[in-house]
């Protein structure tokens, strides 16, 4: 399940949008997954734009962070932990970054990092991954 949130503030020249997957609230939690390889730096850069739009828009997040991947597989020996499955379904949402690596290439199938991601996707109902995109004018 996806959550999007829904506000009053600004929506920065983009459209606005009556979807919202959560009711308004002055708090969130989010499951951060940072995963490997530069996850763990793209969820550090991640935690700083969070706040600054938590400061812009007055509300706030609880940030938690869970395992999944290598960094599972080398923790707890499970690419996607029950623990960490639990902790994103309690959550409001949930933002993944980076799985995988070489380190785990030969692993067998049930110890690959992908193998959490196809986890987590069929026990939360997700089929997809949203990325930030901009479209070109051309292309419309």
């Amino acid at each position: 399940r996806f959550h999007a949130f829904q506000t009053t503030t600004p929506t920065f020249g983009r459209p606005s949008s009556s979807l919202a997957a959560v009711s308004k609230k002055d708090s969130y939690s989010v499951t951060l997954l940072p995963g490997d390889g530069i996850g763990p730096e793209i969820t550090a850069a991640t935690k700083v734009a969070l706040q600054a739009l938590c400061d812009k828009c007055g509300f706030s997040l609880e940030l938690k962070e869970a395992l999944i991947g290598g960094a599972a597989i080398d923790a707890a020996n499970d690419p996607f932990p029950q623990e960490s499955l639990e902790q994103c379904l309690s959550s409001d949402s949930v933002l993944l970054a980076c799985i995988g690596g070489y380190k785990w290439d030969n692993n067998p199938r049930e110890l690959r990092p992908e193998t959490g991601l196809l986890k987590m996707r069929k026990e939360m109902g997700l089929f997809a991954n949203l990325r930030p995109a901009k479209v070109l004018p051309q292309l419309l």
